[in-house]
């Protein structure tokens, strides 16, 4: 198996492998000296060129590439490769000859292709999906036609067996319910099934989850979960992208967005990331399990509520490197691979709870000292009065 990347985030790698190869070359016996390139016969009077090599001496490499794209399959070889065996461009197809071969220059090098869509893998005669907890495996055979020159066959027919083995899970898209109790769903992907559940969760400890939409308070912590439930434990899980909207569409163009992780990376002062199993500070990606925590915020403008938008990457259990962010670089934009493909979840509505002042606090805050300077100037009247009374009643004494 050899291991390449794609252009994606789904954080994601593929597999492929091209498990059989079986080619008749001439070979001359006198030069075959290299095992990587010729094979003995058990008698040493025969041999043959090995997987990707040709011509008398098998010194020349078909440069034969197996390439398994998100959504096709391929498989080339070097034109001069199959002109060697006798073999017309026409006369290549896969189980299906309406699936032909096509001639393509690369890099100034004619070569032979057979490239075909996903979609028309049953269709083009690929074997039955082979599937198992981890991966699916799509087989085709590139075939050519015997060459009949009378009524004999001198030319070897090539038979090219190859594999595109794909991970479990390649695309998630999530549409969860806004009511954490039922935010779980599981989707078919590629003829298999994946869980995926975000939830909410009253303190630090992860302990109890909300059972209905969350009512918190401003600058209240609020804590978030993201996990793969089943299978448990096996992928890790990079979370790209948090965002917040006043609405449910995660999309929208209306209103207020204030991001949160951007890349797998803090994009608020406010977040910080938990381990799931120590519960000390995490980072993401580093197991099945993201959770990390905010304060709580609202827009200035109404609908005050708030529906929280994440999107997800699964990566296989060995491959740190795809689900581990680079925060660290100047531009996070770097540290994603292009086109990514990801899963969406959407969590929401969390209520704001902005505290109300009863009837008898405002009597209190407002009403009572106002009283308090009228009744305070009502005596200072009373008093200047008596004082200026006095002040007659001694003059018409003293007079």
């Amino acid at each position: 198996m050899i291991l390449i990347g794609l252009k994606l985030s789904v954080v994601l790698v593929l597999l492929f492998g091209l498990t059989r190869h079986s080619v008749d070359g001439i070979c001359s016996v006198e030069h075959c000296t290299d095992s990587k390139r010729c094979v003995l016969s058990d008698d040493q009077r025969r041999c043959k060129c090995a997987m990707g090599y040709y011509s008398d001496q098998c010194d020349k490499n078909a440069h034969i590439k197996v390439m398994c794209g998100r959504d096709y399959i391929a498989i080339r070889a070097v034109e001069d490769f199959f002109k060697y065996h006798n073999v017309p461009l026409e006369s290549l197809h896969l189980p299906n000859k309406s699936c032909g071969a096509q001639r393509e220059v690369i890099d100034d090098v004619p070569f032979y292709i057979s490239r075909i869509s996903k979609d028309k893998y049953v269709t083009c005669g690929g074997k039955p999906l082979e599937k198992n907890l981890t991966h699916i495996s799509y087989t085709l055979s590139l075939l050519s036609d015997p060459q009949v020159s009378g009524n004999i066959i001198r030319d070897p027919v090539i038979k090219m067996a190859y594999t595109c083995v794909y991970p479990y899970m390649r695309r998630v898209s999530l549409p969860f319910p806004v009511v954490p109790f039922s935010s779980e769903k599981v989707m078919r992907v590629d003829e298999l099934d994946a869980t995926i559940q975000m939830m909410l969760y009253t303190d630090h400890t992860y302990t109890k989850a909300f059972s209905s939409a969350p009512t918190i308070e401003l600058r209240d912590k609020v804590y978030v979960e993201v996990t793969v439930t089943e299978p448990a434990d096996f992928f890790l899980l990079r979370v790209n992208e948090c965002w917040a909207t006043p609405s449910p569409q995660p999309n929208t163009t209306e209103g207020s967005v204030h991001t949160l992780l951007l890349n797998g990376c803090v994009n608020d002062r406010t977040v910080s990331f938990l381990n799931a199993s120590t519960g000390q500070s995490g980072h993401n990606g580093e197991s099945s399990t993201v959770r990390y925590s905010f304060d709580m915020f609202r827009f200035t403008a109404e609908p005050h509520n708030l529906y929280l938008h994440c999107t997800v990457q699964l990566c296989e259990p060995d491959d740190h490197k795809s689900c581990t962010p680079n925060c660290n670089s100047i531009s996070k934009r770097e540290a994603v691979r292009a086109d990514p493909v990801q899963g969406l979840l959407s969590y929401g509505p969390i209520k704001i709870e902005i505290p109300e002042r009863s009837l008898s606090s405002i009597l209190m805050t407002v009403v009572l000292p106002v009283a308090c300077v009228w009744t305070v100037g009502f005596f200072l009247i009373i008093l200047i009065t008596v004082a200026k009374a006095g002040s007659r009643r001694l003059a018409q004494m003293e007079d």
